[in-house]
């Protein structure tokens, strides 16, 4: 069930992403470990980045006891990292599963855990200091 990719025997990589944020997740058959970047899940800090990314884990239930997922996530802020791992997670194990039940729990807690958040930051332009920010005139 678990499937490996056709190279060395490697583990599939399934991606997340949000701002600059990358996450890539591998799974391989397991007792339900989940680390990120070494650390166990479970006492990831801060908390409310912790609890963000064990939605999909809550939301799949007890095919967590069947996988260990090893994720890696660089760039960005702490939420950002948090939706880039909850997205790899979300799309580990809509794959490993290939059914329409865990893919449809999953969208209808949040459509942005499979296909991601299209928001971006605006890029700077020149003439101010930001992206719309501009030097004020004053007349008087």
């Amino acid at each position: 069930m678990v499937s490996q990719s056709k190279q060395h025997g490697k583990p599939k990589l399934y991606p997340g992403a949000r701002k600059t944020s990358r996450a890539t997740a591998a799974i391989h058959a397991g007792q339900g470990r989940i680390r990120v970047n070494g650390i166990p899940l479970e006492i990831w800090e801060p908390e409310v980045a912790r609890l963000h990314m064990l939605s999909p884990v809550v939301i799949v239930g007890d095919l967590r006891e069947k996988f260990d997922i090893d994720v890696n996530v660089a760039g960005g802020g702490f939420m950002s990292q948090a939706d880039a791992v909850a997205m790899s997670l979300a799309r580990a194990y809509v794959d490993q599963t290939k059914g329409a039940d865990i893919r449809d729990k999953i969208t209808a807690y949040s459509k942005y855990l499979l296909s991601g958040d299209p928001r971006q930051t605006e890029p700077k332009k020149f003439g101010g200091p930001g992206a719309r920010r501009r030097r004020q005139k004053s007349y008087r």
